[in-house]
């Protein structure tokens, strides 16, 4: 049946169970309690979204192609991995020993090569359209799941491409503006209150700002954005004056023999730091990797700078989140925006590899995503799909189902136009436990 929603957001479908559900002897109020807890099912509660900035190449990380043209297989060899069958680059070798813990879609397609749009795509599972700024799908998650008021719902380390668009700033992520250094206290602005002010003096100011809002307050009733500022700055005086969150950023606090799988490198630092911040209790955390933008030195970059720390981290944080029993209730988003040229071009002495969306590789892990397997296929050079494919409509489709959120759900803009979390994206079913 056709599904019609109302302006009060409940589905005419719905609406017919009622009928059905009172013969039954619910209310509405137990129809309504079912259908929340019917539609949150989803067994993830908590996010970890990492973008590798730039779009990395899939032929060189995780859909090798050693039986192509040398032209297209490039440099790296595959490995086998703990899962019999899969193989990914021999420069991820802690990521194949964790394969048992994490999905590989390949054969993901879209159309747009530019970084920006490819970005805003696979960030929010929308197609950018100039007429709307769609929120990221951190934002999206801490309106459906506010976290604790004492703590931040959406850290980005250190900042991130997503925007909570038409949702307005309340929604905004808070970004550390910094990447933890080994033996060095992280300083997070707002929490570890530099320049030597004080708690005592936060509240002070804050009593004051109050006094002043209550003779301003009848001019901003109507405005979203003060009210969106006015929410996000309550939440901010809550952080700052909240040792947990203090204790949540501290990364010092964990064990020499838990933080050493992650190293020293910043991607590494940011996915230790993420997995604290996500047993602390907040709801959303981004990681930013940059450099993956390889026109040139393709596969020294990504031998000796890129793959090493992006293989150690990623590997120590699907271990750690496991080992700490959070697994289940994290999801996990690995993307880029794009994938690269299966052709080396020859830009550079050892050649490079430019933007390429209509083949890229995503991970996902956590909640009831099942590990261990490849979802979908590139064709033998890796240019496309090599049947239908998955857009990132289909999976930021999938990720909210993880999440129990339903991704055909509507949300209001200011001027009242109704928009679908997700326009166009089918759940990949496959992805999850049986």
């Amino acid at each position: 049946m056709k599904r019609y929603r109302r302006c009060d957001g409940i589905v005419r479908r719905d609406m017919l169970k009622v009928g059905v559900a009172g013969t039954l002897g619910l209310t509405l109020p137990d129809f309504l309690r079912l259908t929340r807890a019917a539609d949150r099912s989803g067994k993830a509660r908590s996010v970890i979204f990492i973008e590798l900035a730039g779009g990395p190449s899939h032929i060189d990380t995780f859909d090798p192609k050693p039986k192509a043209p040398a032209e297209i297989r490039g440099k790296f060899k595959p490995i086998s991995t703990r899962v019999p069958g899969i193989q990914i680059s021999e420069h991820l070798p802690r990521l194949a020993e964790q394969m048992d813990k994490f999905a590989i879609l390949r054969g993901v397609s879209h159309t747009l090569a530019a970084h920006q749009l490819g970005r805003e795509y696979v960030v929010t599972g929308n197609r950018p359209l100039p007429s709307i700024e769609y929120p990221g799908i951190g934002s999206v998650v801490v309106k459906e799941r506010p976290g604790p008021a004492n703590l931040p719902g959406f850290v980005a380390l250190p900042n991130t491409s997503q925007r909570p668009g038409f949702l307005g700033v309340r929604y905004a992520p808070f970004s550390t503006g910094a990447t933890p250094r080994p033996g060095v206290p992280f300083n997070v602005r707002g929490i570890s209150l530099a320049g030597g002010l004080t708690v005592k003096e936060v509240e002070r100011r804050m009593n004051l700002r109050n006094a002043l809002d209550q003779a301003f307050r009848t001019y901003e009733e109507q405005d979203q954005l003060l009210d969106g500022l006015d929410s996000f700055s309550q939440r901010a005086h809550a952080i700052i004056t909240s040792p947990a969150a203090r204790k949540a950023f501290d990364i010092s606090q964990e064990s020499p023999a838990f933080a050493r799988p992650f190293g020293e490198t910043p991607f590494g630092l940011n996915c230790l730091l993420a997995c604290r911040l996500i047993e602390s209790g907040v709801r959303v955390v981004t990681i930013s990797s940059n450099g993956w933008d390889t026109h040139q030195d393709n596969f020294t970059r990504l031998k000796e700078r890129l793959l090493p720390g992006f293989d150690s981290g990623l590997a120590a944080l699907l271990a750690g989140l496991d080992a700490k029993g959070l697994l289940e209730s994290t999801a996990v988003f690995v993307t880029g925006e794009f994938g690269r040229t299966p052709k080396i071009n020859n830009r550079s002495a050892e050649g490079g590899r430019d933007h390429y969306p209509r083949c890229m590789f995503m991970l996902l892990a956590g909640g009831g995503i099942r590990g261990g397997q490849v979802v979908g296929e590139s064709d033998d050079k890796a240019t496309q799909p090599k049947h239908d494919g998955f857009s990132p409509d289909d999976v930021a489709a999938t990720f909210y189902h993880n999440l129990g959120i339903d991704h055909t759900g509507e949300y209001h803009t200011e001027t009242g136009r109704p928009i679908m979390i997700v326009r166009n994206g089918n759940v990949i079913e496959s992805l999850f436990r049986g």
